[in-house]
């Protein structure tokens, strides 16, 4: 981690508020670390800023927007390098919402939600595999989800005592 993202324990505790309910008011998240609502408005700030908070989101029920099959795509190009126009021309598919550059066999893993088997299909036939570079798919439908999140652990630094001769010694 560079040294620019290292987070305080206030930090942490906005990050962690945040992740729980995005709609959270400064006021809020001020009585739950015990700061002013001023001070929590110029750490969100911050905190913005530095690309620590990247958005704002509400989750959506897929099933609300006839999206309910979820499926991983592993996807095989020919390109090799910095430079794979296929991952761009793939996140421009909007039913794809993750695209992560693997190591292994397969290039790319995307996360994919379509409407039903046949709308996976025709998407994976006429969108995926017609992107230039790419030469496979091999695709794992989910059949239940277990746990979905996009909440990220917080890791911040262990508070030390200092003078006693146990700086940087985990207390626990």
């Amino acid at each position: 981690m560079a040294a620019d993202r290292i987070i305080d324990e206030l930090d942490g505790q906005i990050l962690e508020l945040l992740q729980e309910n995005a709609r959270i008011t400064q006021s809020d998240i001020a009585k739950a670390v015990g700061l002013a609502p001023s001070a929590i408005l110029e750490r969100m700030r911050k905190l913005e800023a530095r690309g620590a908070i990247r958005g704002y989101v509400a989750t959506i029920d897929p099933h609300v927007a006839h999206r309910a099959l979820l499926a991983f795509v592993a996807v095989r190009t020919n390109e090799y390098g910095v430079d794979q126009p296929s991952a761009r021309a793939l996140s421009q598919i909007p039913e794809v919402l993750e695209i992560h550059h693997v190591a292994g066999e397969d290039c790319f893993l995307l996360k994919v939600r379509a409407k039903d088997a046949e709308h996976l299909g025709q998407m994976l036939r006429r969108q995926i595999a017609s992107v230039p570079g790419v030469t496979s798919t091999r695709t794992t439908i989910v059949l239940e989800t277990v746990k979905e999140t996009s909440r990220i652990p917080i890791v911040r630094p262990r508070s030390t005592e200092v003078g006693n001769g146990t700086e940087g010694k985990d207390r626990s």
